[in-house]
């Protein structure tokens, strides 16, 4: 098998991302794989503390074993997140065809890379397969037989993807947000409703975000893609500490670990019934009044300072 490289951005959270190397050297096919990691460099007014924190997350990935080979890309400056991504997402995949995709807070069942590669393998040739999830949603699911299925909806805890998908990325919100033309789309994009992809591409726009993951996953549902989701999830995020530049969420979203997916090939079409399932489970877990409270205090500058109030 054609292993497909991963890819790790890391920044200034060395405990994270040790437990993150840990638990992606004990996949089966990780010593086997080369594995490039992208350490972003320290903000222009950092802290003394700031940089000790990104020297000491450097240490930890130059000391990484249990890979095939490591290659490590060292930031001067701040990249921020969503460059940093996408810039090191274009590099590999451009250079070996597909990749693997994790961050700093992602702990990853031995079964991880298994999925991934064979997932990439037998769906390579499918162009309407766009992104490979690791992770699904705890919502209460089909009982299929199948271990698999396709649903349009955003995940990016642990994804992988192709060259001839990748190409679509678009990064302007302005480009995605001229694909709506009615409260229906919007409303579909938001997984019926409930979740608030659209108002992130508004806050995009509007300067107030600057994210990746809600514009890749536009990229790929706009050119007639689908993302390939497992039953069960082989990830789960341990940064809901308000430690990440964009993980300070709800531990809710993280279900119990699986150690093996067996991916066969399906017939590319959404399970429309795990995708109201998963709304089912947004309108639980993300009230949507919560929503737009927070984006209110967000977009009056008010959240920040409460966030600092309760610390």
């Amino acid at each position: 098998m054609n292993l497909a490289p991963i890819v790790l951005f890391v920044y200034n959270r060395p405990q994270h991302t040790k437990m993150t190397l840990e638990a992606l050297a004990n996949n089966d096919l990780a010593s086997d794989s080369t594995l490039y990691i992208y350490a972003d460099g320290p903000k222009q007014h950092a802290t003394n503390d700031q940089l000790s924190k990104i020297e000491e997350t450097r240490s930890v990935i130059k000391n990484a074993t249990g890979f095939k080979e490591v290659i490590i890309t060292e930031a001067e400056t701040n990249n921020g997140l969503a460059n940093s991504i996408v810039k090191g997402v274009t590099e590999v995949v451009n250079k070996h065809g597909k990749i693997i995709v994790l961050e700093d807070d992602l702990i990853t069942s031995k079964g991880f890379l298994k999925y991934m590669n064979d997932a990439l393998d037998i769906y390579e040739n499918e162009s309407e397969v766009m992104h490979v999830s690791g992770y699904v949603y705890p919502a209460k699911l089909s009982d299929d037989v199948e271990q698999t299925f396709f649903a349009n909806i955003l995940s990016c805890w642990g994804w992988a993807t192709w060259a001839r998908a990748w190409k679509h990325y678009e990064h302007s919100p302005d480009v995605h947000i001229s694909h709506f033309n009615s409260q229906q789309a919007i409303k579909k994009f938001n997984i019926e409703g409930h979740a608030d992809y659209y108002h992130q591409l508004v806050l995009n726009q509007e300067g107030k975000l600057y994210t990746w993951a809600v514009k890749w996953y536009a990229s790929w549902l706009f050119n007639g893609g689908y993302s390939l989701f497992p039953y069960k999830s082989l990830t789960k995020n341990i940064g809901f500490d308000n430690s990440g530049t964009n993980s300070k969420g709800d531990s809710q979203f993280n279900p119990r670990l699986t150690d093996y997916v067996v991916v066969k090939k399906d017939n590319i079409q959404e399970n429309l019934y795990n995708r109201k399932a998963i709304d089912s489970f947004y309108v639980t877990a993300v009230p949507y009044f919560k929503i737009r409270v927070i984006h209110f205090l967000k977009k009056y500058g008010i959240y920040s300072k409460l966030q600092k109030l309760i610390k």
